[in-house]
């Protein structure tokens, strides 16, 4: 009988430091499961030698696959891709920064084991600056709260998925997706495997403000209309109280016309604080047109520039995994 194959996926991007250690961890985990595996990592067009590392690797070691993308497509894009290449019966997603130790990979194969579908990986504690934690877990409380659908709050993103879960996202073709609220949209069994995460070993972390910022709007754009829905409450509630104001100044002016100034500081003060929750909502609103453009445009999450080590059980040399699907599917 051939026992189930897991496939393990991560994404790199200038990880030459830690690819090393990762692939070992990874190699010694899976020497004790009766389970195949096939660990494929996606390099994100490092600048680096990482690359270079993983070809070794991939030379010694056929489980190791690597898939090159053309150009770096950020850290949204490369990893969803990678995991729908996937061929396994389940995909666990573990970082290249080895924050997500994976040591947690029993873990989540038991609870899959058990009859979950998706496995998320949170984290109720870390040893990342106290500020930053505060900051993502007030995001992730506010995400929770304004969401058509209930999200986990803490997740890291790692995990494990159902292939059953894998083949719906693949029904989806999101060119960006949320993957965090996508696989809550799912529906499908969740529970969670908590740990406390440790800081960052070696190398610097791909985050920025800028890359923060960008998950988090899609977070909010892609599953929540509460922000519509609360500037058009707000537009509606300013207009009114901007009336009563106005006729509370003209009864003032007609009743007092000698006694009463106007003065400039109440229309400075009032023209400020409308201009700025006009420039607030403005922005919000255009974070959701660009949320639609991205979809509208309906580019390819990637665009591959080599595979290496993609050979799997039941193929011919060099058959990749698209074509073994677009088989399986010609089969079925």
């Amino acid at each position: 009988m051939m026992r189930k194959l897991i496939s393990i996926v991560t994404p790199c991007y200038n990880e030459e430091g830690n690819v090393d250690e990762l692939c070992a961890r990874v190699a010694d985990v899976m020497a004790y499961m009766p389970y195949d595996y096939e660990h494929i990592l996606i390099d994100n067009r490092s600048t680096d030698g990482t690359v270079a590392k993983i070809r070794e690797l991939a030379a010694r070691d056929s489980h190791i696959k690597l898939i090159i993308n053309a150009r770096n497509f950020g850290h949204i894009r490369s990893p969803y891709y990678a995991m729908l290449q996937s061929s396994g019966d389940a995909c666990v997603l573990i970082a290249a920064d080895l924050q997500d130790p994976p040591e947690m990979i029993p873990e989540f194969l038991a609870k899959w084991e058990a009859g979950f579908k998706t496995v998320l990986a949170v984290k109720p504690e870390s040893d990342e600056s106290s500020l930053m934690f505060f900051v993502r877990k007030c995001y992730y409380r506010l995400v929770t709260r304004i969401s058509e659908v209930p999200l986990v709050q803490n997740a890291t993103g790692s995990g494990l998925f159902d292939r059953e879960v894998i083949d719906v996202l693949r029904q989806i073709r999101d060119p960006y997706p949320y993957f965090r609220g996508l696989v809550c949209e799912v529906g499908l069994d969740i529970t969670t495997v908590p740990f406390k995460q440790p800081r960052r070993k070696r190398g610097l972390t791909k985050n920025n403000f800028y890359t923060l910022y960008d998950i988090a709007m899609l977070g909010i754009t892609n599953h929540s209309k509460v922000p519509l829905r609360i500037m058009t409450m707000t537009g509606f509630a300013l207009s009114i109280m901007s009336l009563v104001i106005a006729l509370a100044f003209l009864v003032a002016k007609i009743f007092f016309w000698n006694l009463f100034q106007l003065g400039m500081a109440p229309v400075l003060v009032g023209l400020f604080f409308f201009g700025g929750i006009q420039m607030f909502f403005i922005g919000l609103l255009g974070e959701y047109v660009g949320a639609i453009h991205t979809q509208v445009r309906n580019m390819p999450l990637v665009v591959e520039s080599e595979r290496v080590n993609f050979e799997r059980r039941g193929t011919t040399p060099g058959e990749s995994v698209a074509a073994l699907e677009k088989r399986d599917h010609a089969r079925a």
